[in-house]
């Protein structure tokens, strides 16, 4: 299913940009400027795609489990994890231990302890007019606050310019975040 979703967005990629594109409004996307953002099977299949298209610039997994091998060689563009509690180092999910390590390029690992899987989706801000409880402990509004603000930092930070120092250092303005340090399995 990853294999399938990447080749999926390079097919897109493929009608969207360069001498071919077939779509209008082609002509508006900024090849040079790629990304792709996933949660669970969709940020594994972020990673699956960037390793098989050169075109996606830079990723980023929301609590998936990675499935694609990175190669010894590693991947040099930015991709951070961004993950409930069952993603610290050394968690119940190994995929981000294993592959940190390959990560050459810009990387970080981010844990909400009190997210839950569906934290990072549209799942909370339904759940009320679904008749279901919000999963975690995060509002919804809070949930999706973090999640928009610090992929819109990743973003901006690696498709467009200027330094993004929430991604740098825990934030006061966002304590439910921790930034870990897989090599000393701490996350503060």
């Amino acid at each position: 299913m990853v294999g399938v979703r990447a080749a999926d967005a390079s097919f897109v990629l493929d009608q969207l940009t360069g001498s071919n594109a077939k779509r209008e409004g082609s002509s508006l996307i900024a090849p040079s400027k790629i990304a792709m953002a996933g949660q669970s099977v969709g940020g594994a299949a972020t990673l699956a795609a960037m390793l098989k298209d050169s075109r996606v610039r830079a990723g980023i997994n929301m609590d998936g489990t990675t499935y694609a091998r990175i190669p010894k060689s590693g991947l040099s563009r930015p991709f951070p994890f961004m993950g409930s509690a069952g993603h610290p180092p050394g968690g119940r999910d190994n995929s981000w231990d294993r592959d940190w390590k390959l990560l050459t390029g810009w990387k970080r690992w981010l844990v909400l302890p009190g997210a839950d899987h569906q934290s990072f989706t549209d799942v909370p801000l339904l759940a009320g007019a679904l008749g279901l409880g919000v999963p975690g402990d995060l509002s919804a509004a809070r949930s999706v606050e973090i999640t928009r603000t610090y992929v819109r930092a990743f973003f901006d930070l690696h498709l467009r310019t200027g330094r993004q120092p929430l991604l740098d250092k825990p934030s006061p303005r966002y304590l439910e975040v921790k930034l870990c340090t897989p090599e000393r399995k701490t996350c503060e």
